[in-house]
């Protein structure tokens, strides 16, 4: 049996300006995934995942990877990847609005994956892109998220055998929020630890403060320098806490109290970088205040955009199933054309 190493975190430290791009878009992230519990609220929403006391986890992610070559596989709870990744929100917001299945943007321009409601489903899709930059010799690295309770499924399993085995470039980067839904970690994790299952693949590991972005960034860009190498893939253990509900349909108080919440959540990560930036002379009220105001105006620009958007196509159920339709694929269309149009 081959010995798994455990990843270093990347040598590098991250400048000022990195750190300030950082808490922006932390900043961003935030504001807009409480607005959009409450635009769930008020029904401009069907749903969505809310990721409060992820952002770090999220955003640090995101930042370490090279989107011109790199290609990110999100779950539904992402929004703060997508965001750092440059994604339209709108167009991300779309698919929480439920007027097009897999969001609007162009996964082969933006190197984002669409999001995968399929639980340990994207693990699968990354390792698969992966290997075939083995393949191509390109060099580029996949990053797949998932979750704690996502880890517990075969497919992560079958994900990180295959990935040692053919040497695939895959991050595999798991936030444990520390609740699987209504199951807490210790009650579905084996040993606790996702990253601790790595050295059964012989894949190197490294678990990190998921509420310190920085801690966050350095690790993810050891794993993708690692992949990048031709080393193949590593796991990368976000130590977080999901302090709101699994879903806006989730209702935590049933299942923990908000003493838990205070206990057990940990240092804020939005909180903790902006006092390392105010210790360091980058940040005061002033700046503090003004980064505060355009992350309103940004979300406010993305919500008259959410609220505009239309209903799709119905004909695109059919158009985006097979590039070449079976006659039963054209049944079903024709069939829905006779009742929906009257045809």
């Amino acid at each position: 049996m081959t010995d798994a190493p455990r990843l270093e975190p990347h040598a590098d430290e991250l400048g000022t300006d990195e750190l300030l791009e950082l808490y922006r878009l932390m900043v961003r992230t935030r504001q807009l995934d409480v607005a959009a519990i409450a635009w769930q609220r008020q029904g401009i929403l069907p749903g969505y995942a809310p990721e409060l006391g992820q952002e770090a986890a999220q955003v640090g992610s995101a930042y370490a990877l090279d989107f011109t070559r790199d290609f990110a596989f999100p779950t539904y709870r992402e929004m703060g990847v997508a965001l750092a990744a440059g994604i339209d929100m709108v167009d991300y917001m779309s698919t929480h609005k439920a007027s097009w299945h897999g969001g609007l943007w162009n996964p082969a321009e933006t190197h984002v994956a669409p999001i995968q409601a399929v639980v340990a489903g994207s693990v699968l899709h990354a390792v698969g892109w992966a290997h075939g930059q083995t393949v191509d010799g390109t060099g580029n690295v996949a990053l797949t998220y998932f979750g704690d309770g996502a880890s517990s499924q075969g497919d992560v399993h079958e994900a990180m055998n295959f990935a040692s085995v053919f040497k695939a470039p895959v991050v595999f980067f798991t936030q444990n929020n520390g609740w699987a839904i209504s199951v807490p970690t210790e009650r579905q994790v084996a040993g606790g630890s996702v990253s601790a299952r790595g050295a059964g693949y012989a894949i190197p590991s490294i678990q990190v403060d998921g509420n310190d972005v920085v801690a966050v960034v350095r690790a993810v860009r050891a794993a993708v320098e690692h992949g990048r190498a031709g080393n193949g893939p590593a796991v990368v253990e976000a130590m977080t806490y999901r302090r709101g509900p699994h879903s806006t349909s989730d209702d935590p108080g049933r299942y923990r109290s908000l003493d838990d919440e205070r206990r057990d959540g940990g240092e804020d990560p939005l909180n903790r970088l902006e006092a390392t930036l105010r210790a360091a002379g980058a940040l005061d009220d002033t700046s503090v205040a003004a980064i505060s105001e355009q992350a309103g105006e940004f979300v406010e620009q993305v919500r008259l955009g959410v609220d505009a958007l239309d209903a799709r196509p119905g004909t695109e159920m059919f158009d985006f199933v097979f590039q070449e339709p079976t006659e039963a694929l054209a049944a079903q269309a024709a069939n829905w054309r006779e009742e929906s149009e009257h045809v």
